[in-house]
């Protein structure tokens, strides 16, 4: 099943289970895909839809800091409620040791031996976690990684 049907499966499930707070968040989310698909002007594949809701929550974690450095702590919780109910549809998050090992196969594979191969390795291993890791998490241990390298 594509993700768009297990998106549209869910909002149904939320309408006729009255849970609005889930149903705002997944027709934000359908709306989103949308707005996409008409500027592209073709439907997104999973892959698409899964980068998006990566950046959706990125948005609702860096809104949700900015609330609390505002003292809105009502407001982050929100965000974070919403952060909850986007990564349902989220493949499974790699955990620390599976990026690296991706990383340490970019390595050998493209034989980086310092920082200047950091590109390579990142658009490598971008690939691989994309959607299921953070990037920003994912670049830093490409850093240490290639650092001791020297």
């Amino acid at each position: 099943m594509s993700l768009q049907n297990t998106l549209t499966n869910a909002m149904k499930d939320a309408m006729r289970s009255k849970q609005s707070a889930r149903l705002g968040v997944i027709r934000m989310l359908r709306s989103a895909i949308k707005n996409v698909e008409i500027e592209q002007k073709q439907e997104l594949s999973d892959d698409d839809i899964i980068s998006l809701l990566a950046t959706q929550v990125k948005q609702r974690r860096d809104a949700a800091q900015a609330f609390r450095e505002g003292s809105r702590e009502d407001l982050a919780l929100k965000e974070e409620a919403e952060i909850v109910v986007l990564q349902e549809f989220m493949p499974t998050p790699l955990s620390a040791e599976e990026v690296g090992e991706i990383i340490e196969i970019a390595v050998q594979e493209l034989n980086a031996s310092s920082m200047q191969n950091m590109g390579k390795v990142m658009q490598q291993v971008s690939a691989v976690t994309r959607g299921r890791a953070e990037g920003r998490v994912v670049s830093d241990m490409v850093k240490q990684r290639l650092a001791r390298q020297k």
